[in-house]
């Protein structure tokens, strides 16, 4: 049984310790749009339900993690602009950050992350309930 996802923002947690903020992409619309038009981003989007991104209309290189359905990493790719990405059968999200980012933050192949939603710390409002995915 799948979880229910909604637009909004939170905290994306990377074992060991990077805690970043997220923007999560669940509706049609949001998915749609998803990074484009910016020219950067602080901290990463996920795009979910989702098994492949293009980076068409982009106007900076990013890092693309497909995850499973509990959030594992099954693959890391950095992706210029103007580019189609692999369809990654037994994704179920993507998460997307400015190139580079990822390997900061520690993410690879295996690694399980876990989204909290609400606001990231520090931005007020009510504490975030967990989103694990189960």
């Amino acid at each position: 049984m799948g979880r229910s996802w909604r637009d909004g923002t939170g905290t994306l947690a990377v074992p060991g310790g990077a805690a970043v903020p997220v923007e999560i992409a669940a509706s049609y619309r949001a998915r749609r749009r998803g990074l484009l038009g910016r020219d950067g981003i602080a901290g990463a989007m996920l795009l979910t339900p989702a098994n492949s991104v293009h980076t068409f209309g982009m106007g900076f290189p990013i890092d693309v993690a497909h995850l499973d359905r509990e959030l594992r990493v099954l693959s890391v790719v950095t992706m210029r602009p103007g580019r189609l990405g692999a369809l990654r059968f037994r994704a179920r999200h993507v998460l997307e950050a400015e190139a580079g980012a990822m390997a900061g933050w520690g993410l690879r192949v295996g690694t399980r992350l876990t989204v909290t939603a609400g606001p990231a710390p520090g931005q007020g409002g009510p504490d975030p309930s967990s989103v694990k995915a189960p």
